[in-house]
């Protein structure tokens, strides 16, 4: 019996053997990603005070906005319900969601990243067979998540202290949970799935579902009591009611759902073998259809061009129905006017918000072309790249179809968005189109700097990210903070026409468009004169 105990326990430990080495690997080769992505969403939660202050400065502006958030139904499924008219509360109410939506997503990359993807590539095979843990890798993607959402949920209390420190806690307690949550259910994914895409798809898929639950429940009830509320995580963040009578017993919902959805992980992960899933790939055709470069780089995005597409669409109709109402709320205020029309022109309030928020789809566009133009990368790191090139297909050729799908999937998003934002607003439909197609030149520019260095620096070309960051920071945050312009100039969204309501002025697009086309030609060129990674 003794013998039996002491064996188990050595083979408990040898099934994390390896974990510390593994979360300094990981760690190392997330040290651009992670800090970006944790100062974006630490900097867009720290600057909401001093902005809300600047549009509601009176404890009666205040009060007016919850009465009308009470009445405002679309408004409500946009950014939820405001439970008090303090400053941390409203900053709580106003970037709660998209905080804990953009923490969420920063944890499954992660878990995903260092789990499956590491399995697909090879590379888990040749670091499993030295001394390393079955377990060991799921351990050290979690440790790396939850490190990443410790230091985040730590920049949001301490930047937040001054608002009240119980709420500035319970917040950042909230958005790190939510990035807890989703880290583990990434963890089950990435069991069941035998393919990394379709573990982010998947992961990506239910957290789309749980903000259209929290939506729904938010629109349904102005006090957060439905039950569609309480089933999301993302509503979990808002019952919390930080800033608001802290409800602290919400927080054991996170610790609980993170518990069971790590033991589900462990145990899936403990039952199958290398590189192998629960979820069988389904088996292709006995004669191959994949004639051209292209095709095959269509069969490898398209999963992501349709998803992106649905929700830019879905986007679209639901900032397009809460255009008019969300002017109503700043109407009165001098102040909010002029954030608005600093980021999207000066053609009447409902236009500038109009232009606003196409600008900020535009942004999060840039994020798509960059994530479409690394599957390049990620495809020659694999090895996927080298038989393809071994055939009778040049490197240009190769490449080509995949810039295809990302810049031609930009264009395509920008055009689902215009339509949904005519759906959804109900008139004027060739300007809103204009407006979304107008962005086209700026989210080229940053896909040219991630061909780019993709082509040059092959091993840098993750750095595309923080430059996406960079400039997505600056279009959300830089005008409310009233940034200098010799700052904001730095980003190309900066020089586009503010559509609807703006004059279009060709030269500024006309140059984007041409240093686009310059940073292609410059990466491909880099991409002829290099090796490839076999």
């Amino acid at each position: 019996m003794s013998a039996a105990v002491v064996s188990l326990r050595a083979g408990g430990d040898r099934s994390f053997a390896g974990t510390g080495t593994l979360v300094r690997l990981a760690l190392r080769r997330d040290r651009v990603m992670i800090p970006v992505w944790i100062a974006v969403i630490a900097l867009m939660v720290l600057s909401m005070p001093g902005s809300l202050q600047s549009i509601y400065g009176t404890p009666a502006a205040r009060a007016d906005l919850m009465h009308q958030m009470a009445a405002n139904t679309s408004l409500r499924a946009m950014v939820g319900p405001v439970f008090a008219d303090s400053l941390g509360a409203l900053t709580a109410w106003r970037v709660g969601v998209y905080a804990g939506a953009l923490a969420a997503v920063l944890s499954l990359l992660v878990v995903v990243r260092h789990t499956r993807d590491e399995e697909e590539s090879g590379r888990q095979e040749m670091v499993s067979a030295g001394a390393v843990g079955r377990r060991a890798p799921l351990t050290a993607a979690l440790v790396t998540a939850a490190a990443a959402n410790a230091v985040l949920a730590v920049l949001i209390a301490a930047g937040l202290a001054a608002q009240g420190g119980a709420g500035a806690v319970a917040f950042g307690l909230g958005v790190g949970g939510i990035g807890l949550v989703f880290a583990t259910m990434a963890a089950i994914v990435a069991q069941l799935t035998e393919s990394a895409r379709l573990a982010r798809g998947l992961t990506s898929g239910v957290l789309g579902a749980a903000f259209v639950l929290r939506a729904a429940g938010d629109s349904a009830s102005s006090d957060g009591s439905s039950a569609m509320t309480w089933l999301s995580p993302l509503g979990w963040l808002e019952e919390l009611r930080a800033f608001a009578g802290e409800r602290w017993w919400v927080l054991a919902l996170f610790a609980a759902a993170a518990l069971v959805q790590g033991a589900v992980a462990y145990e899936l992960a403990g039952r199958r073998d290398l590189g192998m899933s629960f979820l069988p790939t389904r088996p292709g055709p006995a004669a191959g259809r994949l004639g051209t470069a292209g095709a095959l780089a269509w069969r490898l995005q398209r999963g992501s061009v349709l998803g992106w597409g649905l929700g830019f669409f879905v986007a679209g109709v639901v900032y397009g129905g809460v255009a008019t109402g969300a002017a109503d709320l700043v109407r009165d205020s001098d102040q909010a006017r002029e954030i608005f029309q600093r980021m999207g022109g000066q053609s009447g309030l409902t236009n500038a918000l109009l232009a606003a928020l196409t600008g900020m789809l535009g942004l999060v566009a840039a994020l798509y072309i960059v994530q479409s133009v690394l599957r390049l990368s990620g495809e020659e790191s694999s090895g996927r790249a080298e038989p393809v090139l071994a055939g009778a297909v040049g490197r240009l050729r190769w490449a080509a179809g995949h810039l295809v799908i990302a810049f031609g999937g930009a264009a395509l998003l920008m055009l689902l968005t215009g339509l949904g934002f005519a759906a959804g607003y109900g008139k004027d439909v060739g300007p809103l189109l204009a407006a979304c197609l107008v962005q086209l030149p700026a989210i080229w520019v940053i896909g040219g700097i991630a061909v780019l260095l993709y082509g040059v620096l092959p091993r840098g070309a993750a750095a595309a990210w923080g430059v996406a960051g960079a400039v997505l920071l600056l279009g959300w945050i830089g005008p409310a903070l009233k940034a200098p312009r010799s700052l904001l100039n730095l980003s190309p969204f900066t020089h586009l026409p503010k559509l609807p309501g703006g004059t279009v002025h060709w030269p500024p697009m006309l140059a984007l468009t041409g240093i686009a086309v310059a940073l292609v030609g410059a990466g491909l060129a880099g991409l002829r004169r290099r090796d490839v990674a076999g």
